[in-house]
């Protein structure tokens, strides 16, 4: 009987780590994309987004519950609300390439807020990287008052403060006891053999 139940839990382990696997898979920024080709205002700044998808990417891979809640002192954000900013900032930068109003966000589950904000930043990085150097002036953040912003508060606001914060979680996960992957090559957009 103990035996049955032992091959029944690993069975059914095995069958939560396939499916973790497939659903990590389904989800971009694993690696980097290719480099374009031609360098222009859309490439630059899409490689930007890429490059701030790849670190989200392995900054939010394996967080545990624990890594999720950690904080490094009551006044700081934690882990996870780190998270709800940068998918909040994820939805700001893709309406903006959308040219669509920024407005409220729902209640997601971590795993749904780590899919939907790296599904925006593979969205907006498509955007861009097809646009042209005249479509940029195109890109505002809007907000729901009429105030709007050029593309390049775009850079220094949300974009900026989306790789600071990658940089946060790491932090924080190392300090939760779940260090970053040692293989994550940022410089390459890859894992290390």
């Amino acid at each position: 009987m103990i035996r049955q139940l032992f091959l029944i839990s690993v069975i059914c382990t095995l069958g939560v780590a396939v499916k973790a696997q497939n659903t990590n898979k389904s989800l971009p920024y694993a690696e980097i994309p290719a480099y374009p080709e031609v360098y222009n205002a859309g490439t630059v700044a899409a490689r930007m987004v890429d490059g701030l998808g790849f670190r989200f990417y392995w900054a939010t891979e394996g967080l545990r519950d624990e890594d999720l809640k950690y904080r490094p002192n009551t006044e700081a954000r934690s882990s996870e609300e780190t998270i709800d900013h940068i998918y909040e900032m994820s939805i700001m930068i893709a309406n903006a390439v959308k040219k669509e109003a920024n407005g409220r966000t729902e209640g997601l589950t971590f795993q749904q807020k780590r899919a939907a904000t790296l599904n925006n930043l593979k969205v907006v990085a498509d955007i861009l990287r097809n646009s042209s150097d005249q479509d940029m002036e195109n890109y505002q953040i809007k907000f729901g008052n009429g105030t709007s912003f050029p593309f390049w508060n775009l850079i220094n606001g949300p974009i900026a403060d989306c790789l600071w914060h990658c940089g946060q979680i790491v932090s924080f996960r190392r300090a939760s006891g779940n260090p970053f992957n040692s293989n994550v090559s940022v410089f390459n957009g890859k894992l290390r053999e």
